[in-house]
């Protein structure tokens, strides 16, 4: 099939249904491979900066240590979160396991936010490209239907042809237009099948993820509220 052809027979709405899957289709896949990256990274950071962290003697050597390898800063601002002193407001109001929990779940809801960013827009591309590439599909056999019309119409009112020689000529002028129309279905596939695929392979790695920050969150503010408990 000639592109360059088909692009100049197709209308307006044609062209906008495959502006947008091409679209999609960029989107998708920068998305994928920057989510990819971002994680892949994220995972060993993070797991290099656990090892420095409990190796630390203090936790100021263990901030700096881990600030050297979180490039991302996934856990810099759990710990710097741990670590701030609020006083006259009422973030600084009740009890000090309190405080911490609440710092200490407002920076991971933060990092958790970054972690997540793009895959509702992958899952989007996923679950709509189909559609849309249905939409070209049904736009472009609803123009070779009315092609079809057209052509048995004049044939039969010109008496061009006897009868038993239009069913030929009908088919022969729809294959081309009902084969062009299917290609934007194969099109939203194309598009939406990786996408699908890349959203539940990033989201798993970014629930584990999270799930290890979530991890060192509780036992930061266990070590930290113990001089507290014995104090107590």
């Amino acid at each position: 099939m000639n592109l360059a052809s088909w692009w100049s027979q197709g209308d307006g709405v044609t062209h906008l249904v495959a502006f947008l899957l091409l679209v999609m289709s960029v989107i998708s896949w920068v998305l994928m491979v920057f989510k990819l990256r971002q994680l892949h990274a994220g995972t060993r950071q993070v797991s290099a900066a656990l090892d420095l962290f409990w190796c630390a003697p203090d936790m100021e050597t263990a901030r700096q240590h881990v600030a050297a390898v979180d490039v991302q800063r996934l856990l810099l601002p759990l710990l710097d979160s741990a670590q701030a002193l609020e006083s006259g407001t009422l973030a600084s109001a009740g009890e000090p396991t309190s405080q911490l929990t609440r710092r200490l779940r407002g920076a991971l809801q933060s990092v958790s936010r970054r972690l997540q960013w793009g895959l509702a827009v992958l899952a989007s591309i996923g679950s709509t490209a189909p559609f849309v590439g249905l939409l070209g599909t049904v736009w472009g056999i609803f123009h070779a239907l009315m092609e079809m019309g057209a052509s048995t119409a004049i044939g039969i009112s010109a008496e061009l042809a006897p009868l038993s020689a239009m069913p030929a000529m009908t088919l022969d002028r729809l294959a081309a237009p009902v084969g062009e129309a299917l290609v934007m279905t194969a099109a939203g596939l194309v598009v939406a099948i990786p996408a699908v695929l890349a959203y539940n392979l990033l989201s798993r790695r970014a629930a584990d993820l999270t799930a290890e920050l979530e991890g060192f969150a509780h036992d930061v503010s266990e070590l930290l509220m113990a001089p507290a408990r014995r104090l107590g």
